[in-house]
């Protein structure tokens, strides 16, 4: 293993980092309905837990409106236990065939608090970037200790190893930053 398979391994690990906040931005409410609001809900189903978008239909007919229609009507009870255990602090309202979700408007201070959360989160993401920074300094120093690869090779590894962790961190601000201002947006 060289330094170029140390930079790849620390640049795919990276970039799933950062894919990984971003979808778990997309559960987070900005005042809009959005299916993506109840993707991470899973369902026991038939013995399985199964995610919600594979058991029924999502659909956001109006900006603060999700419904949520079974393929099959006997798990719509299911459905509702499910989205009260959850996180997202929205009452389910049903008819028996299907689930409605009316999201409220967002208070002011609800907003504000929404967007800690989501710094909180890009805080953490950039957090496990600079682990994966970390691991791959560590192995570029073992390379060289192992005289793998030369003093001049290891410092411009490290060079790029840090240039890679400072696109990523902009890639989070930049993604942190566009749902702050979703959140905050009246």
């Amino acid at each position: 293993m060289g330094a170029d398979d140390v930079y790849l391994d620390a640049a795919d690990r990276m970039e799933k980092a950062v894919t990984a906040m971003e979808h778990q931005l997309r559960s987070v409410r900005t005042g809009r309905a959005s299916a993506s609001l109840v993707d991470h809900i899973r369902i026991d189903y038939y013995g399985a837990m199964s995610p919600l978008g594979q058991i029924a239909n999502i659909a956001t007919p109006e900006p603060q409106m999700v419904v949520i229609r079974p393929f099959d009507p006997s798990v719509v009870k299911l459905i509702e236990k499910a989205i009260l255990q959850s996180d997202i602090g929205i009452n389910p309202s049903s008819d028996g065939k299907l689930i409605r979700l009316a999201i409220p408007p967002l208070s002011e201070e609800r907003r504000r608090q929404l967007a800690g959360q989501v710094k909180k989160i890009g805080e953490e993401a950039k957090v496990a970037i600079r682990n994966v920074r970390r691991d791959a300094n560590r192995d570029v120093d073992k390379m060289e200790k192992d005289s793998e690869i030369t003093e001049d090779q290891s410092h411009k590894a490290k060079d790029d190893i840090q240039e890679l962790t400072k696109d990523s961190e902009g890639k989070i601000d930049a993604v942190v930053l566009k749902k702050s201002e979703e959140i905050l947006k009246f």
